[in-house]
């Protein structure tokens, strides 16, 4: 499926994760809370050879910091595996090309940040948005999409990797390149417009099949993009790092 570039905000704010205006009706009554499942517990996989599973810096999802700690040695290599309600995506992530990205998403894995958030946006053909910690909870619906970890940090959008094939993970963000935090993408197909304006930070490796079954939530058309009615987005249940 080609995907018109025309169909992209000019202000290439399709990842946009900063805050955008909400319109809500109030409730005639408070509504009945819905909490979110429980993330299904994951058994971790038999680490890939030559990896080890890095151990967590929390026993529960810890989703607001002031900054990511150093967790990461660029020189080494880092794999995340993503378990899903569709199945388990590895991707390598490229520490070398892009430390920062990839010590903020390992870091936040390690604290639980992702367990239980969802795929909030998902496009056929594009890609799958993830990493939203609003997306963890039903009740907050309408601001899906515009959450993050408590801070931000500046892209590392030329160091060399380009959108050319699915699989590239990629971080989300605002405007300005100063605005990524926690979301992130997973392109269904190659999307070279994004070339040298947004991070890649990792490839899949394995599970693409799991990925592209992710329920597509939203659809573009003559309206811009509007939301699949009906649809439900999956959840990602846990991400465990490996490292060598």
């Amino acid at each position: 499926m080609t995907k018109s570039l025309s169909l992209l905000p000019v202000t290439l704010l399709l990842f946009s994760c900063a805050p955008v205006a909400q319109t809500t009706k109030t409730p005639a009554q408070p509504a009945p809370v819905v909490p979110a499942p429980a993330p299904v517990p994951a058994r971790a996989p038999a680490a890939p050879a030559g990896y080890t599973l890095m151990a967590p810096l929390s026993t529960a999802p810890v989703r607001q910091f002031d900054k990511a700690a150093q967790v990461i040695d660029p020189a080494r290599f880092y794999r995340a595996v993503m378990n899903t309600g569709k199945g388990t995506i590895t991707i390598d992530l490229n520490a070398k090309a892009a430390p920062v990205a990839v010590n903020n998403f390992v870091f936040l894995a390690l604290n639980h940040f992702y367990d239980g958030t969802r795929f909030h946006r998902v496009i056929d053909g594009f890609m799958a948005q993830g990493g939203d910690p609003n997306s963890a909870d039903l009740t907050r619906k309408a601001e899906w999409g515009t959450g993050g970890p408590g801070y931000r940090f500046m892209a590392e959008n030329r160091n060399g990797l380009k959108f050319d094939r699915p699989g590239v993970l990629g971080m989300a963000r605002a405007a300005s390149l100063d605005s990524q935090g926690s979301q992130f993408y997973l392109t269904l197909a190659a999307a070279d417009f994004l070339d040298g304006q947004y991070t890649v930070f990792g490839q899949v490796v394995d599970g693409m099949a799991a990925l592209n079954s992710l329920t597509k939530t939203s659809q573009t058309g003559a309206f811009g993009e509007q939301p699949i009615a009906g649809a439900e987005a999956d959840v990602l249940n846990s991400v465990q790092i490996y490292v060598k």
